[in-house]
């Protein structure tokens, strides 16, 4: 069977805004950093297709793909879209370098929330128009909903979720790619301002702009680009019911069956032992304890315990966003599965500089679409 390794990624970093550059820039400059990274490959001689993971109503173009070719050297080229989650992109180039017809596969995610007049509007025109838009209102009451029934069910509470911002916001500051990096605590978290009950303003991720692009390879040609190459070992993506009347409230489904999934394909029983450590959506604070549970690293309602007793944390049994995730680098919307994805692979080449953890092998990088959504991805991720 052919495998599949991550030979080189770029990355423009990260900010709240960048009026300096357009989206096209920041692709020419992560795709150029990922060509170099990946042994001064040559977009136009060899990488066989391109992968652009967009989703129209972020851009403000109908079929966005048509502005892709250029800056990424793609033209007259294989170019396939993903109008979704950055992993499922991931995927998508797996899934290609499997058939065997491609042995090097460029993927591409973007996202530039500053130049979105009306970004929650956006995110509002994704709810049902019939029965949950006329209900206006900010879109994300729908994350205060989850929250209130998510610490109801598992006994996790509003104070270690407060940990997580605590824990992530002060990650960021040693990633030279986050935007948010802050030293807070607990209180500062607690005694913000309140946005959507029980969330409070510390507790919601802030947008931020910035480009990633990683370069896939086939075990065949992975060894003549890259002297480090991270291996994808499983894939998983799922979608639960979109409808908020039908949805389950407590846990997510979406996270547990696309790691199913991936754990599967890549040969991982007891994740909670086998996984070194992981990077999982957190656009709110109390996703990154469900989303733990949800990829089994620890039993329902273990989460917050395991942040209370420095267990996720940098030099705990099972570190989770040392990143910052998306609380520390900022919502980058489809590519904030991408952020998850970069700093894994950094981890795993030894390359996470004051924030790397010591022997580590395993790792899981996991996404969420988004308030209204439930579709999730998860990737997992060696370095043998």
């Amino acid at each position: 069977m052919r495998e599949v390794a991550i030979v080189g990624v770029g990355s423009t970093g990260f900010r709240a805004v960048t009026p300096d550059v357009s989206y096209k820039e920041m692709m020419f400059e992560a795709a150029t950093r990922a060509y170099q990274d990946a042994g001064n490959i040559s977009p136009r001689k060899d990488i066989d297709a391109f992968i652009s993971v967009a989703e129209d109503y972020w851009e403000g173009f109908s079929i966005f793909d048509e502005f892709v070719p250029d800056q990424l050297g793609a033209v007259l080229r294989h170019l396939f879209t993903v109008c979704g989650d950055s992993i499922i992109g991931l995927s998508t180039a797996y899934m290609l370098i499997k058939t065997g017809h491609f042995d090097v596969v460029a993927l591409e995610s973007h996202g530039k929330p500053s130049d979105i007049l009306t970004l929650y509007d956006v995110v509002q025109f994704a709810m049902d128009p019939m029965l949950n838009r006329p209900l206006g209102g900010h879109p994300f009451f729908v994350a205060g909903l989850e929250m209130t029934r998510f610490l109801y069910e598992t006994g996790n509470t509003k104070e270690q979720c407060a940990m997580v911002v605590s824990k992530n916001r002060g990650n960021a500051l040693a990633n030279p790619y986050a935007a948010y990096g802050a030293d807070i605590d607990v209180d500062d978290v607690l005694c913000s301002n309140h946005q959507f009950y029980p969330l409070n303003q510390l507790d919601v991720s802030q947008p931020s702009d910035g480009g990633i692009v990683m370069i896939l390879a086939s075990n065949e040609v992975a060894a003549e680009l890259s002297d480090n190459p991270v291996w994808v070992k499983g894939v998983g993506w799922a979608v639960e019911t979109p409808s908020l009347e039908t949805r389950c409230w407590s846990d997510a489904v979406y996270a547990r069956i696309a790691a199913d999934m991936a754990y599967k394909k890549a040969g991982i029983g007891n994740p909670s032992r086998e996984v070194d450590f992981a990077e999982v959506d957190d656009l709110f604070s109390y996703k990154e304890l469900q989303h733990i549970e949800a990829l089994r690293l620890c039993r329902p309602g273990e989460a917050g315990l395991l942040v209370e007793e420095g267990e996720t944390w940098i030099g705990g049994s099972m570190p989770v966003n040392t990143s910052g995730g998306n609380l520390g680098m900022g919502w980058a919307l489809e590519a904030s599965g991408m952020q998850r994805l970069l700093e894994t692979v950094l981890q795993l080449r030894g390359e996470a500089g004051s924030r790397q953890l010591s022997d580590v092998d395993v790792g899981v990088a996991q996404s969420w679409r988004g308030v209204p959504t439930t579709t999730g991805a998860v990737a997992v991720l060696t370095n043998y």
